[in-house]
Formats: structure tokens, sequence, C-alpha cells
């Protein structure tokens, strides 16, 4: 078992930054990858960017490249989400989650999620 906790979200003007952090406990932590998927309601879990085990190796989603940067920290099992630039159709619940094996950007493919934290992104 892995529990995650999400926290740094909030509300921000566009063009500002917020900086998400995740905090891992159970399981090894270096053991898994970790990835960020964000949801609003009535539409489905999206796949934003994903770290592999060492932090050296980074995926995202053409949306946010350029803007959001994924770092871990394996010392504090802590993964940051580094948002800048923010727009409005970044307002969503963004979760962490977490999985062994390769990243994929298929939600339900992932094993353990956080409780999501809420960003909403003002115009």
């Amino acid at each position: 078992q892995v529990q995650l906790v999400e926290s740094g979200g909030g509300l921000v003007q566009a063009g500002g930054s917020l900086r998400l952090s995740c905090a891992a406990s159970g399981r090894t932590f270096t053991s898994y990858i970790i990835g960020w998927f964000r949801q609003a309601p009535g539409k489905e879990r999206e796949f934003v960017t994903a770290v592999d085990y060492s932090g050296s190796i980074r995926y995202y989603t053409d949306s946010v490249k350029g803007r959001f940067t994924i770092s871990r920290d394996n010392a504090k099992n802590t993964v940051y989400l580094e948002m800048n630039s923010l727009k409005p159709e970044d307002t969503d619940v963004y979760y962490c989650t977490t999985r062994q094996g390769r990243y994929t950007v298929v939600a339900n493919s992932w094993d353990y999620w956080g409780q999501g934290t809420q960003v909403t992104v003002s115009s």
C-alpha cells in the first residue's frame, strides 16, 4: 500500500504560479513512478505529467509543456508540480498517483491515488 497526500492547491490569477506537493508513505518510494492527473467535473481524468524512479526522466502532456515542471525528492518521499503561466483552462482537481513499471496516460492503469487538490485559475 502507498498513501498519497496532495497539498498546495488554491486560487490564482491567470499568469500566476502554484506549487503542488505530493507526500508519499508506505512502500519504498523509489519503487514507483509518480504522476499527476487532473479532472474537471463530468470529464475523464486527464494525464498531466509523470516522473521516473530517479527523477531524471519526465513526461508532459502537450498543453503544459514549458509551463509545468515535475520533480521528486526521494529523500523526502515527495513529488512537486511547479505550475507557471497558469491559464483558466488549467482549473481542475489535481491528483497525485503512482504505479510500478512504465508510465502511461491511462488513468485506470495507475495503482494508488491521493484525494486531490483543487486548482482554480481566474481570468
